[in-house]
């Protein structure tokens, strides 16, 4: 077989899309009257464009044009910037920020090329929460008021052998923010105490105004699950008074605004608001461009909106990294400082940054918790979770390889497939699960509590060391340990299969990300029980569950939102796009008590190494609302 005889590599989805959408550029720019020279100058871009957006960025920079690899061969002439922006701007079909019209591109004036409608969205949400930044809190209580409130509500927060040194209570000083202001960005781990802060300050909101109407989201049906059931287990400790008054359920973000069956319509937007007073938003480093801007539109300008997320993690499946950038500088201004000094009694000195913070266009609204009460930064966890932020590789492989930490284990396994101790390991973290069956099969709530202890977690689908095989190779292992079950071999219906329900299904309250055990009923049928919030478990017949797979194992991104005793995170034998550290932290700080890393030394290198860069212009957006909202 010759070179010529070797077919070339199959174009992707996203690639036929990408062509397909940049033929049809071309097409408008000829009509528009642009030259064939400047056409396919167009054309080129919008390709580039559409694959930049199908890889999560907002926009392209105009400087990666003449540098990407498929437009070594493009249009002459177009070697450097000038040249792209002066065809780009005469093609008849790139608009300018202040010229955009109806044209399908849009190029700001630091170079960054858009699709117009993520153009759109970024100014359309920049000026939105400008409006929420620049809301001036009206407070039905004065300073002392509000901080007696506070105390009383943190006044054991945290007690003083977990506050050590000169730590300061930084979540009460977030709900103090949150009451100063419509707008509050917390960005913090697992286990840093984001939702103690917003049921004490749900309490203050309800204290202060009884008939305060709140509503609790996010992003995915299982994210709203977990929100509901650690608030009801941290509001355990207020007033009946007032828990009666904290929301019942939590909803999915689409759930909340109303979908219609317009594409991408909602029953709630910028002309029929919600009618709420507070909002909180739960995982909402998940929220991509084009819905948090969706959501923003339709709150009211007077209602109070906390954002709760983790910067460090992966960022949305679509378009845009809004969390990560609306968190990235927590500045404060002198007189906020001061107002959270006599909230808190905290001494200002204490509040205010050791050195002095870039004033940013959110400055006042963002907080970050650093402290981690459910391991300590210097644990193994914790200690790993910092290397892999730090993109520190070379010292995390070093620290790895010293096995120093018993929470955390790495099998240095690069093989195509799982080698025998990466198997060997993913069997006995499920051990504990499969004698639960064996013992007794209607014992339903240990059953689902020793699934929930472990979990596999994998970067890709496909592949021998993605969730697909991984899940066949465990399901066969637990087939082979049952005992008692005659069920046929090709059934796929057997005690213990762990089901991973795919799709929102609001008639039978099951959503995205939950996890269901199949055991037998009382009647000796199959059944799937599922976890209730108030506790105990439902069955559901298999016949009637919304898209669904098996969960053994499970990827990185649908594991946002839930946490694990003990986690086994299994990466691929190859270097990969998606290989980045946010995916591996996001991953390492779903275990509360240990991790195990199955990789080869490159791959993992390289996981650490690549930090997630997502272009976007939201920051720029924000200046330039700024410069143009009256703010206090």
């Amino acid at each position: 077989m010759t070179q010529s005889d070797i077919p070339p590599a199959p174009e992707s989805a996203d690639q036929r899309l990408a062509e397909g959408f940049a033929r049809h550029v071309e097409r408008w720019a000829l009509a528009q009257g642009a030259t064939e020279h400047v056409a396919t100058a167009v054309r080129h871009a919008a390709s580039a464009l559409s694959m930049a957006t199908s890889n999560g960025h907002a926009c392209m920079a105009l400087q990666d044009l003449p540098h990407l690899p498929h437009l070594k061969h493009g249009p002459d002439g177009l070697a450097d910037v000038p040249a792209w922006r002066r065809a780009l701007l005469t093609s008849g079909v790139v608009g300018t920020p202040d010229v955009p019209g109806s044209m399908p591109l849009i190029l700001d004036g630091d170079d960054r090329l858009y699709l117009h409608r993520h153009f759109d969205y970024e100014r359309r949400l920049a000026q939105r929460l400008m409006r929420a930044r620049g809301a001036a809190s009206q407070l039905a209580a004065d300073t002392s008021n509000l901080q007696r409130r506070l105390d009383g509500l943190f006044g054991s927060n945290i007690s003083k052998d977990r506050l050590q040194g000169d730590d300061i209570d930084w979540q009460k000083l977030a709900a103090a923010l949150a009451l100063r202001g419509r707008l509050t960005i917390i960005s913090g781990g697992p286990g840093t105490g984001k939702t103690t802060t917003v049921v004490n300050l749900l309490a203050c909101l309800i204290e202060l105004d009884p008939s305060c109407r709140i509503a609790l989201a996010a992003p995915t049906g299982k994210a709203a699950a977990r929100m509901t059931e650690a608030i009801r287990q941290r509001a355990s400790h207020l007033p009946e008074v007032i828990r009666s008054r904290l929301p019942a359920e939590s909803f999915t973000v689409h759930r909340l605004l109303g979908v219609t069956t317009a594409a991408g319509g909602f029953v709630h937007h910028a002309g029929h608001l919600l009618a709420i007073d507070a909002l909180v938003i739960d995982e909402a480093s998940m929220l991509d461009l084009a819905l948090a801007t969706k959501l923003f539109e339709a709150v009211p300008e007077s209602a109070r909106i906390v954002l709760l997320g983790d910067k460090d993690q992966l960022s949305a499946v679509e378009s845009g990294a809004v969390f990560s950038e609306l968190s990235i500088d927590p500045s404060l201004s002198e007189a906020c400082v001061q107002d959270l000094s006599a909230l808190t009694t905290t001494p200002a000195d204490r509040i205010r940054p050791p050195k002095p913070l870039t004033t940013s266009a959110l400055t006042d609204t963002v907080v970050w918790f650093n402290r981690n009460f459910r391991f300590a930064r210097d644990s193994g966890i914790g200690r790993l979770a910092s290397l892999v932020n730090a993109g520190a590789a070379q010292q995390a492989l070093d620290w790895l390889g010293s096995h120093s930490d018993h929470s955390v284990q790495w099998i240095a396994d690069g093989a195509a497939a799982p080698t025998s101790p990466s198997l060997q390991r993913m069997a006995a973290g499920y051990a504990d699960f499969i004698d639960a069956v064996n013992r007794d099969a209607s014992d339903r709530g240990a059953i689902s509590d020793a699934f929930a202890r472990f979990r596999v977690l994998c970067a890709v689908r496909e592949g021998p060391r993605g969730v697909t095989a991984i899940n066949l190779h465990l399901e066969r292992h637990l087939r082979a340990a049952l005992r008692d079950f005659d069920a046929a071999e090709s059934s796929p219906w057997y005690p213990g299969r762990p089901v991973l329900v795919l799709r929102n299904d609001y008639v039978l309250k099951l959503f995205n990300g939950d996890i269901g055990i199949t055991l037998p009923d009382e009647a000796g049928e199959l059944m799937v029980f599922f976890p209730e919030p108030a506790g105990g478990l439902r069955a559901v017949a298999p016949v009637r569950l919304p898209l669904h797979e098996t969960a053994f194992a499970m990827t990185v991104h649908k594991s946002q939102g839930s946490e694990f005793d003990q986690v086994l995170v299994l990466l691929p034998a190859q270097r990969s796009r998606v290989l980045t550290r946010e995916l591996l932290y996001t991953a390492v700080t779903r275990a509360r008590s240990s991790v195990t890393v199955c990789s080869g030394p490159g791959v993992l290198a390289a996981a650490i190494a690549a930090a997630t860069q997502r272009h976007s212009g939201l920051l720029a957006r924000l200046r330039e609302s700024a410069s143009t909202t009256d703010t206090p």
